[in-house]
C-alpha cells in the first residue's frame, strides 16, 4: 500500500485519537485500549513498511501517549502522592529520557569548561566565585579546613536558607525553558562552570580530597537534581520549537503538564540536599570517611536509580499489565 493511501485510510481515526489524548473526546477503559491495538497495528504496519517516514515517528508518538491515557484511567487505589512518585513520574521520565541523556552532556560539557578555564587562568575562579568567597576558602584551607564556610550560621537557619536557594536555582532552569530552552542551557551553563572551576580551584590548592568529602554529601542530590531540572526546561523548550501535529499551545500546554511533574519529583532531593547541606556538612572532616562515602555514594545510588533505572522497570511493568489488559 502507498504511503499517501494509508495515511489518507487513517487520518480520521489518529486525529480522533489525537482528541481522546487532549481531553476533548472521553473514552472508558475498554474503549481507549481498542484504540491501542488499532494503532499499535498501524504502527507496527508502518515501521514494516515506511521504516524512515514521518509517519512511522508520529504514530510512535501517538502510541506512547494513549499508552500514558490508558494508565492513568485505571483506577488507582494507593495513596495519590504514592502514585505520582513510584508510577507516574518514572513513566514520564522514561517517555523523556532522551532529554536526560541531554542535559547530562550539556551539563558536564559546561563543567569542563569551567574546569579548563580555570585551569588557564588563575583568577577565574575570583571572576566566577567573588574574590571574598575565594581569599576566606583560601584561609581555611590554610588552616586545615577545607569546609569552614559550611559552618557559619545556625544549622537550622542555614538550611532553609539553602533549601529555597536551590528551589529557586532549579525554578530558573526549568522556567527559563520557555525561551525555546536558550535560558535554561545558559543558567546550566553559569552553574556548571561555577561547579567546574570550585572544584580545580580546590585541586589547585590541594584540598580536592576534603573539599570532596564534605561538598559531595549533599552536592549529590543538589547537582543531580539540578540536571533533572534542566531536562525539564529543554522539555518545555522542545515543546514550543517543535509542536508536531499539534498547535503550538496544545504542544506547550502538553510539554509544560509532563516537565511540571517531573520537576516537582526533584524538590524532595532539592530539600534532603539543603537539610544535609545545613546540619551534615559543617561536620565532614570529623566524621569518619567510611561515613562520608555510605553518604555520597548512598545518595548517588538512590537519585541515579530512582532517574535511570526505575523508569524503565516501571515501564516494562506497566507495558505488560497493558498488553494484558487489552489482549
Amino acid at each position: 500500500m502507498r504511503e499517501v493511501y494509508f495515511i489518507k485510510q487513517n487520518k480520521e481515526k489518529w486525529l480522533g485519537i489525537e482528541q481522546v489524548i487532549q481531553g476533548k473526546i472521553k473514552k472508558n477503559p475498554d474503549d481507549l485500549s481498542s484504540l491501542y491495538i488499532n494503532l499499535v497495528n498501524d504502527l507496527s504496519f508502518a515501521q514494516t513498511y515506511y521504516p524512515k517516514s514521518n509517519t512511522t515517528v508520529y504514530l510512535n508518538h501517538l502510541s506512547a501517549q494513549i499508552f500514558q491515557k490508558i494508565y492513568k484511567t485505571k483506577r488507582v487505589e494507593e495513596n495519590r502522592l504514592v502514585y505520582f512518585f513510584k508510577t507516574e513520574v518514572p513513566l514520564l521520565v522514561f517517555q523523556y529520557r532522551r532529554y536526560l541523556g541531554y542535559a547530562f552532556l550539556f551539563f558536564t560539557l559546561f563543567t569542563l569548561i569551567g574546569i579548563l578555564s580555570a585551569v588557564y587562568d588563575k583568577e577565574f575562579a575570583k571572576i566566577i566565585l567573588g574574590e571574598d568567597y575565594v581569599n576566606q576558602t583560601i584561609e581555611n584551607i590554610k588552616s586545615g579546613n577545607a569546609v569552614g564556610v559550611y559552618q557559619s550560621g545556625s544549622t537550622w537557619g542555614s538550611t532553609i536558607g539553602i533549601i529555597f536557594n536551590n528551589i529557586g536555582v532549579g525554578a530558573k532552569l526549568y522556567i527559563y525553558g520557555v525561551t525555546g530552552g536558550v535560558g535554561t542551557l545558559y543558567a546550566l551553563l553559569t552553574n556548571s562552570v561555577m561547579l567546574g572551576s570550585f572544584q580545580y580551584f580546590f585541586y589547585d590548592y590541594g584540598a580536592l580530597k576534603d573539599s570532596a568529602r564534605g561538598i559531595w554529601l549533599h552536592g549529590v542530590f543538589e547537582i543531580f537534581a539540578m540536571v533533572v531540572e534542566a531536562m525539564c526546561g529543554l522539555i518545555l523548550g522542545t515543546s514550543i520549537l517543535f509542536p508536531r501535529t499539534y498547535s503550538r499551545f496544545n504542544s506547550f500546554k502538553n510539554g509544560f503538564r509532563d516537565s511540571f511533574k517531573i520537576f516537582l519529583s526533584t524538590v524532595p532531593f532539592t530539600i534532603c540536599a539543603g537539610i544535609i547541606e545545613g546540619y551534615v556538612t559543617r561536620h565532614a572532616l570529623a566524621m569518619p570517611l567510611v561515613l562520608n562515602l555510605i553518604i555520597i555514594f548512598g545518595s548517588l545510588a538512590v537519585i541515579g536509580f530512582y532517574y535511570f533505572v526505575y523508569p524503565s522497570i516501571v515501564n516494562k511493568k506497566t507495558n505488560n499489565q497493558v498488553q494484558h489488559a487489552v489482549l
